[in-house]
C-alpha cells in the first residue's frame, strides 16, 4: 500500500499560492491569445468592408485597439510566468550565489513596487472614466473605462505573479534568475 506524504503545513499555503497564482496566469494566456485571435478577425472584417465592398468602418479600428489594449494588458502575468520578457543576464552569472540571490529579491521587490504604483494609478484612471462616463470622440463613441479596465486587471494580476515569483524564490522552487547554485 503506497502512502502519499503530506507536504509540512508552512510549505504548503506558499506552494498552494504559486500554483494558483499560475493557474490564473494560464488562463491570462490563453484570453490573451483569444483576443488577439479575435483583433485579427474584426481587422480582416474591416479590410473587407473597406476593400471589396467599397463602405466605411465605424466601429472595427476602435474595437481593435481596444481588443488589443486588453490582450496586451491581460497577458502581462501569463508572459512574466513563462520568463518571455527580454533578459540580459550576465551581471546574474557573474555574481556569487549569495550576491544572485540578492539581486533576484532586489529586482523583485523594486519591479512589485513599481507595478503596484502602475496598478493603483490605471485604477485611478478607470475610476474617473467610468465615474465621469467618458466616451471615446468617434463617431463609435464607445465609453473609455471598457478599455482602460484591462489596464488595472493586467497590472494587478502581473503583480500576484511577481509575488508568485518572490514566493518560489523564498521557498527555494525557483533559483535567483534560473541559475542553480553550485
Amino acid at each position: 500500500m503506497s502512502q502519499t506524504v503530506a507536504p509540512s503545513s508552512a510549505e504548503a499555503p506558499g506552494r498552494m499560492f504559486v500554483r494558483t497564482v499560475h493557474a490564473i496566469s494560464e488562463v491570462c494566456g490563453w484570453a490573451a491569445a483569444a483576443m488577439t485571435v479575435i483583433a485579427l478577425f474584426i481587422t480582416c472584417h474591416m479590410i473587407f468592408v473597406r476593400s471589396v465592398l467599397g463602405q466605411s468602418t465605424i466601429w472595427q479600428t476602435e474595437a481593435v485597439i481596444i481588443i488589443v489594449i486588453g490582450a496586451t494588458a491581460i497577458g502581462l502575468p501569463y508572459v512574466q510566468k513563462m520568463r518571455g520578457h527580454v533578459n540580459v543576464d550576465l551581471v546574474p552569472l557573474m555574481l556569487p550565489p549569495l550576491g544572485r540571490r540578492i539581486l533576484a529579491y532586489s529586482v523583485l521587490a523594486v519591479t512589485m513596487a513599481i507595478i503596484a504604483l502602475v496598478t493603483w494609478y490605471s485604477w485611478e484612471i478607470w475610476h474617473q472614466a467610468w465615474l465621469r462616463n467618458w466616451k471615446s470622440s468617434t463617431v463609435w463613441a464607445p465609453p473609455l473605462w471598457i478599455a482602460y479596465l484591462a489596464l488595472p486587471i493586467g497590472f494587478g494580476l502581473l503583480l500576484l505573479q511577481l509575488m508568485a515569483d518572490f514566493v518560489s524564490l523564498v521557498t527555494g522552487a525557483d533559483a535567483p534568475f534560473g541559475v542553480m547554485e553550485t
